[in-house]
């Protein structure tokens, strides 16, 4: 089996576990051909009655904010947010196969504008998933991406690299994956025991402390559906995650890794916290476009996820920068300004939303994970039975 189809396996039978006479829907970009090709005959192999895939473009999305209003690209459309609905309420598994195929698509353009692109029907995607789709996103190769990492279109390189991060080097990923999320299971039960109500996180520029809600619980490796279905919902994965409470985070963090933030690059970032919300944000490089998104809506400049992750990552140890959120997230603990989860608290997939909003989770069309772990990164967590050292100097010690 090749590399491309043992990627496609894994993301369709330990990403979202298709079941027999299941529909699918791919979203992806036409830089991703390939790699959805394979991924829709996996899934179709797997049993899937149908498959459905959804493409976007790089340079139609740039004509789009180029030339498109604010206020057309912002707008819902009521049969998208349709659709979306009867996905969710016929169980339909979702896979999103990311990475950018030109990271400086949107150098020069309106940053509100890019930020503005369908945040409602993002939101009610997001809604759709939590707790009623199975769903899976992964980021697929392409010559572009290898070009951020490399400086050049390398794609053997990268495609090693991305092997290493997702087991596609052992002879059965798919059970290396259920080893590994055993493994952060039973961290998060863990934490779950000391019943935390903060956590803070001491590093070279960093100095933040985060309240978590009442009745928080964290969450590692795998999950299961409503039919007890396991299901993976980002491959690569390292962390145990939970969410804030949105009125509690005070200090100062240093993004420890760049990262593309709507199409653009953003380094050296420092954002500073006070009653929950952000109130300064300094970066080298990409300054405007994160001012820009946190000023989407009201729970954009609040915190969404608290997430830990130390050095023994399978992307921490391979050492490099992949310009991509959903591998670099897992190099180190990180947190997301933006979406809550709602079953970060317990019994939390039956709240309504206003009851989550009283316990201090989170509403935002956006949810963005930036990493301020790395060496020296020290995390403490605080509860009714002390204060305990989680991590210290990017190990796991709890």
């Amino acid at each position: 089996m090749g590399q491309i189809e043992s990627f496609a396996e894994l993301v369709v039978r330990a990403g979202v576990n298709v079941q027999p006479g299941q529909g699918v829907v791919v979203d992806t970009d036409t830089a991703h051909i390939e790699i959805a090709r394979a991924v829709v005959e996996a899934a179709y192999a797997a049993g899937a009655a149908w498959v459905e895939t959804n493409w976007t473009d790089g340079p139609m999305l740039r004509s789009a904010v180029d030339h498109a209003s604010v206020e057309e690209l912002s707008r819902s459309r009521p049969w998208a947010l349709a659709r979306i609905e009867e996905w969710a309420e016929a169980g339909v598994a979702s896979i999103a196969l990311v990475g950018d195929a030109n990271p400086h698509l949107f150098d020069g353009a309106d940053p509100a504008k890019v930020a503005a692109r369908r945040l409602g029907e993002m939101q009610a995607r997001r809604r759709a998933l939590f707790g009623r789709m199975r769903w899976s996103v992964v980021a697929a190769p392409n010559p572009g991406w290898a070009t951020q990492i490399f400086g050049e279109p390398d794609m053997d390189r990268l495609w090693a690299a991305v092997g290493t991060a997702m087991r596609l080097d052992a002879a059965d990923p798919a059970a290396e994956w259920q080893r590994r999320s055993a493994t952060l299971g039973a961290r998060a039960r863990e934490l779950d025991q000391l019943e935390l109500t903060e956590i803070r996180y001491v590093g070279e520029g960093t100095d933040l402390t985060v309240g978590l809600p009442a009745n928080a619980r964290w969450t590692g490796g795998g999950m299961i559906d409503g039919d007890g279905i396991a299901y993976m919902p980002n491959i690569p994965t390292e962390e145990v995650f939970t969410s804030p409470d949105r009125r509690r985070a005070d200090g100062v963090m240093r993004v420890t890794k760049p990262m593309v933030i709507l199409g653009q690059l953003v380094t050296g970032l420092r954002v500073t916290f006070a009653d929950g919300q952000i109130t300064d944000i300094r970066a080298d490089e990409g300054e405007d476009v994160v001012r820009a998104q946190v000023r989407t809506d009201e729970g954009a400049s609040r915190l969404g996820e608290v997430s830990l992750v130390d050095k023994d990552s399978r992307i921490a140890k391979a050492g490099i920068v992949f310009h991509n959120t959903l591998f670099d997230e897992n190099a180190g603990c990180h947190v997301a300004w933006g979406q809550s989860f709602p079953f970060a608290v317990e019994g939390g997939m039956t709240l309504s939303e206003p009851e989550r909003a009283e316990l201090g989770l989170n509403m935002s069309g956006v949810h963005t994970d930036v990493v301020i772990g790395g060496d020296g990164i020290t995390v403490t967590g605080t509860g009714p039975k002390g204060t305990v050292e989680i991590i210290r100097d990017d190990e796991w010690v709890l």
